[in-house]
């Protein structure tokens, strides 16, 4: 798979991608969010076989769909390779007593012994969050941890523990 990024100056960034099986797609992702998804004619690669044209709502909902769960996948396939290992994702409800603080005072490695290794905030993700990263109502949290402290983690984030 062959991936080129091209910085289109005051439009965005293009992408152009040949898959393991030879098509050529073309995503052109514009500064205020939206895109346009080309899949190219294999005997014309200046011809454009159909365009797929995103708002950046529904530019959201598709990053949404694509990243959230493989992010989750591989670290459930990285708990099906380690033994008593498991990964779970947990909701920041609005009621959370930590929608808005810092991720550092959920205190969750100490508490619970559960990493948080991700943030997933709509179509954004923050990989490997540090103690500083503030957590929203709505935020989606991937943590790798036992069992036992999966479950304290998810009390403690409904403020139940």
């Amino acid at each position: 798979m062959d991936l080129e990024e091209t910085l289109l100056p005051g439009v965005g960034v293009r992408y152009e991608l040949r898959t393991r099986a030879g098509e050529v797609i073309g995503i052109v992702v514009g500064r205020e969010g939206s895109a346009e998804i080309a899949v190219y004619d294999r005997r014309d690669p200046d011809r454009a076989r159909s365009v797929l044209r995103l708002d950046p709502e529904e530019v959201d909902a598709v990053a949404e769909l694509l990243g959230a769960p493989r992010l989750t996948q591989r670290f459930a396939d990285l708990s099906r390779e380690v033994p008593g290992l498991r990964s779970g994702r947990f909701t920041v409800e609005d009621g959370s007593p930590f929608a808005g603080a810092p991720l550092g005072e959920t205190r969750a490695r100490t508490l619970t012994g559960c990493s948080i290794v991700a943030i997933v905030r709509g179509a954004d993700v923050v990989p490997s969050p540090g103690p500083a990263d503030l957590l929203q109502a709505g935020d989606v949290l991937v943590a790798i941890g036992a069992d036992a402290g999966l479950d304290r983690l998810q009390r403690r984030l409904r403020g139940t523990a």
